[in-house]
């Protein structure tokens, strides 16, 4: 049996991940959960949003399963997730945007990658007031995670039969940092002549997303447009409700859903665990637990295909458990 860390989080994350792992159970796959409380009620307790105890444990068991976490805005620690980023070298924040049946949207045709740098960029904090009039915030962009984070896309479009790779940046502006991370990227798509490869500037790159985002494969992306991007990419196949993520080091893993902790509706079993247990897929997919991947995700389609069991978020009014016991019930 396999030990996976499981950080259930806060606001509606204890919800959400209760009914995942359950799912997953459900489905047969047998994990023995080290579960690791982090974020705001912690830090009440504890002192830091992020006690050494959760980093230890990711270190020890590889893989870990992340509810959301409540992130201060303009004061205090700055974010459990870049601190866990930046602690475990998480340096590829991998977000897929595809169609999920049942969920209507504008468009019918999406289906990309967004591959996001995960520990440079405006993101390592790098900041200083100047006087009260004026504050700055120094972006640091190297060759070295450039060209890590442009293999890895490339390495991901090959595994998974992709056939482009387009490099995002802001280059004609940032002309050394962004420049640098383009170069970066146009020296490891020599390393990949099977892969198409061409480069958008991003806001060029979301206005076409609007428009036709069927033209785009696999993005990759500096750590702040990566964010940025990815929410939006979330709006095309139904909002951050149904979008996941993961978070991926050369040792660890960590998968966790985009959207936040949701303190307004915490402990009232309405919250969607639709992101968590895509993420939870993802990181059964990662263990190599493929069919119990897909399982679950044909019973969460079914259920939001035949849209009678929705949570508000989906345009229904089931609770997050009726939600979660008509998935269960659908699996096969």
């Amino acid at each position: 049996m396999k030990t996976i860390t499981l950080i259930p989080g806060d606001g509606i994350g204890p919800e959400i991940s209760d009914a995942v792992t359950k799912i997953i159970e459900a489905a047969g796959v047998k994990i023995n959960w080290d579960i690791q409380s982090a974020g705001a009620d912690v830090a009440e307790k504890e002192g830091t949003p992020l006690p050494d105890r959760v980093i230890d444990s990711i270190k020890k068991n590889k893989i870990a399963l992340k509810a959301p976490v409540t992130t201060p805005i303009g004061k205090g620690f700055r974010s459990v997730n870049v601190a866990l980023r930046k602690s475990l070298d998480l340096y590829a924040c991998l977000r897929p945007a595809k169609n999920i049946p049942g969920i209507k949207t504008r468009f019918d045709n999406v289906d990309l990658i967004v591959v996001r740098e995960n520990t440079e960029d405006l993101y390592a904090g790098i900041e200083r007031q100047i006087d009260e009039n004026k504050a700055e915030s120094i972006k640091i962009i190297t060759r070295e995670a450039s060209e890590r984070i442009a293999d890895y896309a490339f390495d991901y479009a090959v595994k998974n039969n992709r056939k482009k790779v387009t490099a995002v940046s802001k280059a004609n502006i940032c002309k050394l940092s962004d420049g640098l991370f383009l170069e970066a990227a146009r020296a490891v798509a020599k390393k990949y002549p099977q892969i198409e490869y061409n480069e958008i500037l991003v806001d060029n790159l979301c206005m076409q997303l609007v428009i036709n985002p069927s033209k785009f494969d696999v993005l990759v992306l500096p750590n702040l447009y990566g964010d940025i991007v990815s929410d939006l990419t979330s709006g095309l196949i139904g909002g951050l409700g149904v979008a996941q993520g993961a978070n991926i080091g050369k040792d660890c893993a960590v998968f966790e859903p985009v959207h936040g902790s949701a303190p307004d509706i915490k402990g009232q079993n309405k919250a969607n665990p639709t992101a968590l247990l895509l993420s939870a897929c993802m990181m059964l997919d990662y263990i190599g637990e493929k069919d119990s991947s897909q399982k679950i995700k044909n019973a969460l389609y079914k259920v939001l295909e035949e849209g009678k069991t929705l949570t508000l978020d989906l345009g229904g009014s089931a609770s997050t458990t009726e939600f979660r016991d008509e998935i269960i019930k659908n699996l096969q």
